[in-house]
């Protein structure tokens, strides 16, 4: 059964943990609640509040958030290998790849102890260590707001990018994700060229599932600061593509800097921590609000901080590498 809150205390519902209220909140698990929800038409502003790990608000929200709390995981075809899942959009993701770890089914490991709910995941096309959610998602079952119809979305349609999906732009505002659909297999999918992960996992004994997935925590845990302790949304900023003409002109300056490959032809990926940290940002306190010690990427409030302060760090960061390096860095988080 929905819930609904009134006037709703935001502090514990957003990573970090600034003091806003909303309006209206609304808890839903099914999609009758959001017809429910919607009967009367759409409020003039709403969105999706899921676990509020990718989401800074600058001001009380004059609108509805829609929460979903359903938390079923189920199987729904398995051939023996490949094994297709259903995960409602309240799963939390890190128990959605500890369950698929537990049964011995690849092709989420990698995605291990990203804060936020499952359906959240295609929303960011969410990636960490060489993996995107979009290399197991399916399909993404919505409720559309417009019609008050469930529609399922194929993985070829939601148009995923880096840190992009058809959700933040056509489909903004106008369907509430309800569940996810994706592929696994029992097939060994080792995914380890990415940063530390080789090394740590070798260290635990090789690559088996849950030494991937213990090794892909340790190495989290020991970069990022536990939201309990220190309000922040993990990566604040996206690693910024540019063309290759520039990456090289940038590499010729700074023979050590990271370069990656990016799915556009003629671009190139550059690393978004290293460039604030050669612009001296990097462990950069300002008051309530800074930049971490460890990973240059994240931006934490230190106690008591508004979602103003922290934006206005964010600002002076992007101002810093655009001005030692002549190139924009975007921000990942959603801010309201």
């Amino acid at each position: 059964m929905a819930k609904e809150f009134q006037q709703a205390d935001l502090s514990g519902r957003n990573s970090f943990h600034v003091k806003q209220r909303a309006a209206r909140l609304v808890e839903f698990e099914t999609a009758e609640e959001l017809r429910a929800v919607f009967a009367e038409g759409a409020p003039a502003r709403w969105t999706v509040l899921a676990g509020g790990n990718n989401i800074l608000f600058t001001r009380d929200y004059d609108g509805l958030l829609l929460t979903p709390v359903s938390q079923r995981i189920e199987v729904l075809e398995d051939d023996g290998d490949r094994v297709r899942v259903r995960a409602e959009a309240g799963v939390e993701w890190d128990d959605l790849v500890e369950w698929a770890v537990e049964r011995e089914l690849w092709g989420i490991e990698n995605l291990s102890l990203i804060p936020g709910k499952a359906g959240a995941a295609p929303v960011q096309n969410i990636g960490a260590y060489g993996r995107e959610a979009k290399d197991a998602i399916e399909r993404v079952e919505m409720y559309c707001v417009e019609s008050g119809a469930m529609l399922t979305l194929d993985a070829a349609h939601c148009e995923f990018g880096y840190r992009e999906s058809v959700f933040k732009h056509a489909l903004k505002g106008r369907v509430v994700i309800t569940a996810i659909e994706i592929a696994l297999t029992r097939t060994p999918q080792p995914h380890l060229g990415y940063g530390d992960v080789e090394r740590e996992v070798a260290a635990r004994g090789g690559a088996t599932l849950r030494n991937i997935r213990e090794a892909i925590i340790a190495i989290r845990r020991a970069k990022l600061p536990d939201t309990s302790e220190l309000g922040n949304a993990g990566s604040f900023f996206k690693n910024p593509v540019v063309d290759l003409a520039t990456a090289e002109r940038l590499q010729a300056q700074w023979p050590d800097m990271p370069l990656y490959p990016a799915p556009e032809p003629g671009k190139a990926k550059l690393a978004a921590g290293w460039l604030i940290d050669k612009a001296g940002m990097k462990g950069y306190r300002d008051g309530r609000v800074g930049v971490h010690e460890r990973q240059a990427l994240v931006l934490v409030n230190h106690g008591g901080a508004t979602g103003g302060e922290v934006l206005a760090l964010a600002r002076k960061v992007q101002a810093a590498v655009r001005d030692k390096f002549g190139v924009e860095i975007d921000t990942e988080v959603n801010i309201l």
